[in-house]
């Protein structure tokens, strides 16, 4: 998202500076517009990794100032008009430089993101501190921008806050046809996106899932436990676990479904993303994005997160009703047009003269 809104910024005569803190000499990995520059910090935070509690407590205060100092050098050299943070390790000093910038805030997950880790002993405190902490730091910005107004209500009654979602990544004017009998998941094989909860509910669709397939794509550290589980229940010839992908896009259009059962998310992109390509999607109304994306019935399902009985009916509804996915899929289509770049970033284009 950073690239694809900066490269615009700077195709829209923007003079646009990336600063990262962990680069670590390597090349950006999505090409960035020739006038965009970048500087690099050399914090490298992920240095703290798999530390205990205390030592990456320690290492990170220490990071912290020499970021803090560096950045300060940074943006007073730079002179620039507007500074965007990223809500990531310089959330709580951006608002504090006096460099004559504007400070704007912008948030890629949700607010309760840090308590939905579920982490136990002194992480869950240290969970509970963070959030309470960035209840307080959202405010000192200029602006802070959210991606849904479910995460809107979420931060409560705050003066400078303002909803502008992603874009779609891409443009593009085909559209499955919605025949072939596959369903697909996409996403981090993990404890977030609940493919567990998948599994068993693809389970207990028994003989309506004969002849249909669902393929999980994407990677992550629960990929055994999850094939032990399609093992054990015997579905290894209804449900794979295709790995990752660097052609998303084909894997849309030979779909006819998507499904998502996240246990929270920020701004499902995969919800989009098929929209773009006129497909009907079942999701659970997980914090946050679902509500925002999905119009329930219209061009897609939402269920209640965690009522795996009604995903797998509404899961049902669409795989034995090829002229209902059809119909949501156009649905779809039409509503994923709201989402294409040149409709979002005049949006920022907005905030930064309001300023």
């Amino acid at each position: 998202m950073l690239t694809l809104k900066a490269n615009w910024l700077a195709a829209h005569g923007y003079e646009v500076l990336i600063v990262t803190t962990d680069q670590r000499g390597r090349e950006p990995f999505f090409p960035l517009h020739p006038s965009i520059r970048t500087i690099e910090l050399g914090i490298n935070y992920d240095e703290t990794n798999g530390k205990s509690f205390l030592s990456k407590a320690i290492s990170y205060l220490r990071k912290q100032r020499k970021h803090r100092q560096r950045l300060e050098e940074v943006l007073k050299k730079e002179r620039a008009d507007i500074t965007v943070c990223m809500f990531n390790n310089d959330v709580n000093f951006v608002y504090k430089l006096k460099d004559g910038s504007s400070k704007v805030l912008e948030i890629h997950f949700s607010k309760n993101k840090k308590l939905q880790y579920n982490r136990r002993g002194l992480w869950r405190l240290a969970d509970q501190w963070r959030t309470w902490q960035e209840e307080r730091i959202v405010r000192r910005y200029d602006k802070f921008v959210v991606l849904t107004h479910e995460d809107k209500n979420l931060w409560g009654n705050i003066p400078n806050i303002q909803v502008i979602p992603n874009p779609l990544p891409f443009e593009t004017n085909e559209q499955a046809d919605l025949k072939e009998k596959r369903v697909i998941a996409v996403g981090r094989l993990d404890h977030q996106k609940g493919f567990d909860r998948l599994i068993d509910i693809w389970y207990s669709m028994g003989d309506t899932a004969n002849g249909w397939q669902l393929d999980i794509i994407g990677e992550g550290s629960l990929r055994n436990e999850l094939q032990v589980k399609i093992n054990s229940l015997r579905l290894e010839h209804q449900i794979r676990l295709c790995g990752s992908t660097s052609d998303m896009q084909q894997e849309y259009l030979q779909s006819s479904i998507v499904v998502m059962t996240s246990r929270y998310e920020g701004f499902p992109m995969v919800l989009l993303e098929a929209q773009a390509f006129g497909i009907p999607v079942v999701s659970y109304a997980c914090q946050c994005g679902p509500h925002d994306i999905i119009s329930d019935g219209y061009n897609g399902f939402l269920t209640e997160e965690g009522d795996n009985d009604r995903f797998a009916a509404r899961l049902q509804q669409l795989m034995l009703d090829e002229k209902l996915r059809k119909q949501m899929g156009q649905c779809a289509k039409e509503t994923s047009k709201a989402y294409a770049i040149d409709n979002i970033m005049p949006q920022w284009e907005e905030l930064f003269r309001g300023i």
